[in-house]
């Protein structure tokens, strides 16, 4: 099979070129060319955005798949729509689960069933905006390929964890537990149903063998646990008790903290997404959540070097007093 990865340089894509790899298929990256990647000459690559002319080039071509990691507004998946019409036998967007919690109201465990309905209005603070412009942007690239004619899949994904996360969501908790410091959660009781990068590449790689589904799927784990659980069992991988602290966004702002620096799991958007429709349409599996976690510490464990920036407030956070 060959195979186009747009944006095939980070984390998921990592993942899932490794995987086509593997098995056989002749994958061609495509990005800016800022980061590298870790694949030598066993990859064909483009060096390029969808706003320059050199991006015409990837419909003299054709696929048997493109795999689109970075489409994040419609305006560019306009310009993909055009580009690939007639020339790729299956393209899989893969989008996010923040296309239902921009949803007024937003469901509180979201099915494919809730992404149609009325859209909250701007928000005014910053941080929800940039959320917000997100989802919004993300459905609107969804939508533009849904309408477009392109056989094409869209996965939708919460909170992803795994060794090559570029926001080190998890491995910012490592560093936090392993100073024994205060963990800071403003929302203890937030429902938690994430999902781990390889079950999501393993996904893409069974939609690309079976086929289009013209439609749009749900990716998350089985398990549904509060961020406080989710910060003890991480912990418990490492050997550690974890010292959760609980307090409000108010308090954290008065210290001159941000919450989401302070543990990822304190912000509001973080999607909860009912996986039931991929399982079927999919054979979609996914790990315990004990089993990704451990294999997420060893492999953070194994190369930790510089901390992450979220730890240039840690100070600020053992010093901080509910």
């Amino acid at each position: 099979m060959r195979v186009l990865v747009i944006g095939g340089n980070r984390f998921l894509g990592v993942e899932l070129t490794a995987r086509l790899l593997a098995r056989g298929d002749r994958v061609t990256l495509l990005n800016r060319g800022t980061l590298a990647d870790p694949f030598g000459d066993r990859v064909e690559r483009l060096v390029c955005d969808r706003t320059s002319r050199a991006f015409e080039a990837v419909g003299a071509s054709t696929w048997d798949a493109v795999v689109d990691c970075a489409l994040f507004d419609g305006a560019q998946a306009e310009v993909t729509a055009r580009v690939l019409s007639g020339r790729v036998g299956h393209y899989v967007m893969v989008s996010t689960g923040q296309v239902y919690l921009v949803r007024q109201p937003a469901p509180e465990v979201a099915t494919e069933r809730d992404y149609d309905g009325a859209l909250m209005r701007e928000p005014p603070a910053p941080g929800d905006r940039d959320d917000w412009q997100y989802g919004m942007g993300k459905r609107a690239a969804e939508d533009v390929v849904a309408q477009s004619g392109l056989p094409a899949t869209r996965l939708r994904i919460p909170m992803v964890h795994g060794g090559r996360d570029y926001h080190r969501r998890l491995e910012s908790l490592l560093w936090r537990l392993l100073d024994g410091g205060p963990v800071l959660l403003t929302r203890p009781q937030a429902c938690c149903r994430h999902v781990y990068g390889p079950a999501v590449a393993r996904a893409i790689v069974t939609a690309l063998d079976r086929g289009p589904l013209w439609d749009a799927v749900n990716l998350a784990q089985d398990e549904t646990v509060t961020a406080r659980e989710l910060v003890r069992r991480f912990a418990a991988q490492l050997g550690v008790a974890a010292n959760v602290v609980e307090t409000t966004d108010e308090a954290l702002a008065a210290a001159g903290l941000e919450p989401t620096k302070a543990c990822a799991f304190n912000g509001r958007w973080m999607s909860v997404l009912d996986p039931s429709k991929a399982q079927d349409a999919l054979g979609f599996w996914h790990e315990p959540l004990d089993v990704y976690l451990h294999a997420t510490a060893h492999a953070l464990v194994s190369r930790m070097a510089e901390p992450p920036p979220s730890m240039a407030q840690r100070a600020g956070e053992l010093a901080f007093r509910r």
